[in-house]
């Protein structure tokens, strides 16, 4: 079976943030994931994360006011916003480094057109060369979830990965995403596989345990298996009840 990850914005939220490393570990997950870890202290958190002894996967780089329903969902291909760009970035470093983050996700907000696409290279290729020890990733977003969001098309995030051309790049492959952008998850995975570093799952259409609905994780696991993926499969997903109650899909 893969290596499975424990999505802490999402999962194991009937306790606070930094009881939820130790949850996951005791629950049976070899890693964590914390979408924006921003609010709190980041020595506290990795305090809690060394307690706990799981690898911290992923962050992401924040937006500050994500927790506003009608804040930005990134800018890194907002237009005029590059100066902003590069001081979350900073700044995401840091609590990337300080928590030991193997990932972090570059958002590219809501964004279209010509403008917005070579922003994005910018801002992405300057990442690249300011933390060239720090991997990067990019994700395809459906825009049902996301309305307006940039990196809504697989295709497209390939053509700016050829486009920045960094060894430090790579994209983020959420299969519940790609079940909304493309209807293919499996033929979709076939195509970028090779340049996928990181997975995230969620159950087709309604986005809770990754079992049963519109797609067979079990077989999509065995296949991982078989190409040997080393990365992450995290479960960034709304549970249906208390966490602990379903997770058999990590079993």
């Amino acid at each position: 079976m893969p290596k499975f990850c424990a999505n802490l914005s999402m999962l194991f939220t009937e306790v606070p943030l930094l009881e939820r490393p130790l949850a996951a570990k005791l629950a049976g997950f070899d890693a964590i994931e914390v979408l924006f870890p921003y609010d709190e202290n980041a020595a506290e958190l990795g305090v809690a994360i060394a307690r706990a002894g799981l690898p911290l996967a992923l962050i992401n780089c924040p937006p500050p006011n994500y927790t506003d329903p009608d804040g930005p969902r990134g800018f890194a291909a907002v237009p005029a916003e590059q100066q902003r760009f590069q001081r979350a970035f900073r700044r995401a470093h840091r609590y990337a480094g300080a928590l030991g983050a193997e990932f972090l996700h570059v958002m590219s907000g809501v964004a279209e057109g010509a403008d917005a696409r070579q922003v994005f290279v910018e801002n992405l290729t300057w990442a690249a060369a300011f933390a060239p020890k720090q991997k990067i990733t990019i994700e395809p977003i459906n825009t049902d979830d996301m309305p307006g969001y940039f990196l809504n098309d697989f295709d497209l995030a390939m053509e700016i990965l050829d486009e920045v051309d960094a060894p430090n790049v790579y994209l983020q492959f959420d299969a519940y995403h790609a079940a909304k952008i493309t209807g293919d998850v499996l033929g979709t995975w076939e195509k970028v596989r090779a340049r996928v570093a990181h997975i995230q799952v969620g159950s087709v259409p309604d986005r809770h345990e990754p079992e049963g609905g519109g797609f067979d994780y079990p077989a999509f696991f065995k296949a991982l298996d078989k190409q040997k993926y080393k990365g992450w499969v995290s479960g960034e997903y709304r549970p249906r009840g208390r966490t602990e109650d379903n997770l058999s899909w990590i079993s």
